[in-house]
């Protein structure tokens, strides 16, 4: 009799959970600025909505954990940062507001493992730190500086920093010296390491994701000396080493094209990326991933 009571118990409570649970607004018709989501091939992400007159947007985006909250960035030219902009887009409750501009001279946000603190890139080539607060977000302060350029700044999980840099092998003038790399930590004893072969390749390497529990990369790969580029991806080993990076296919590497700013949005479900020619049609573009990425992670037998 009670193992019929503990069991009836248990059946009413797991009935209530499902009937009083709230939906996420990842599934919800407001997710994604409003935006009808793509399949598997790419499009442009929120088209007229994010540019103003004489921007273009891109480089790597970042949305708030609970989907709400939407950062990206513009500028004028992609090699000069003197016009570069943070803007964002809020769901208030009822609809999506903005475009705002959040920071000028900022760029590359990225969330710290917890979601509590972003991450951004400054022009003085440090990394600053900022947070939501009651009154919104708070003027960013500098949170790691070094003599080696940090570009592409990312957290993981674990700890790990990923950054683009010529660490202490190169000089930040030469990009060909750039290397995908791993910052172990943030004290004043930091090192940074190459993390080598075959991830990194002849040419630039800066433009990457790394996956928040570090089971794989999207790097911009097969640079050009104009840096035209394709998206490919790399999967880590057991042993910590990366598998040969393989295309993301030819729906995403279209032709010659500029591609960089690769992100994975929280949900898991879709990969957002900036692409162009030039700065006259370079902007955002998003796809469904999921389904990509377990393709290709069986392909690559893990």
């Amino acid at each position: 009799m009670k193992k019929i009571i503990i069991l009836t118990g248990i059946a009413w409570l797991f009935f209530f959970s499902r009937l009083y649970a709230q939906p996420s607004f990842w599934d919800g018709p407001h997710a994604y600025l409003d935006q009808k989501p793509p399949g598997d091939t790419p499009v442009v992400f929120a088209p007229g909505l994010l540019a103003e007159k004489g921007y273009w947007v891109g480089s790597r985006v970042a949305f708030t954990s609970d989907g709400k909250q939407f950062i990206y960035g513009t500028n004028t030219n992609w090699f000069d940062g003197r016009h570069q902009k943070l803007k964002y887009l809020k769901f208030d409750g009822k609809e999506w507001t903005g475009p705002t501009q959040l920071f000028e001279f900022f760029g590359t946000p990225t969330f710290s493992a917890d979601n509590t603190t972003l991450y951004l890139s400054g022009r003085n080539g440090s990394i600053y730190q900022t947070h939501f607060s009651d009154t919104g977000w708070v003027k960013p302060v500098e949170f790691l500086k070094r003599s080696y350029s940090l570009y592409n700044f990312m957290p993981t999980e674990s700890g790990h920093y990923y950054v683009g840099s010529n660490g202490t092998w190169g000089v930040r003038t030469d990009f060909n010296s750039w290397k995908f790399s791993l910052l172990a930590g943030i004290g004043s004893d930091t090192t940074i390491h190459n993390l080598g072969a075959p991830l990194n390749s002849a040419g630039f390497n800066g433009d990457f994701y790394i996956a928040p529990d570090e089971s794989y990369m999207i790097i911009s790969a097969k640079e050009s000396a104009t840096f035209e580029s394709e998206l490919f991806i790399s999967f880590r080993n057991a042993d910590n080493t990366w598998s040969v990076p393989v295309s993301l296919g030819p729906l995403i590497n279209d032709g010659t094209a500029h591609r960089w700013g690769a992100y994975v949005s929280p949900d898991r479900r879709y990969l957002f990326y900036t692409k162009g020619t030039s700065e006259k049609d370079c902007t955002i573009y998003w796809v469904r991933f999921d389904g990509l990425l377990s393709k290709l992670k069986a392909s690559a037998h893990l």
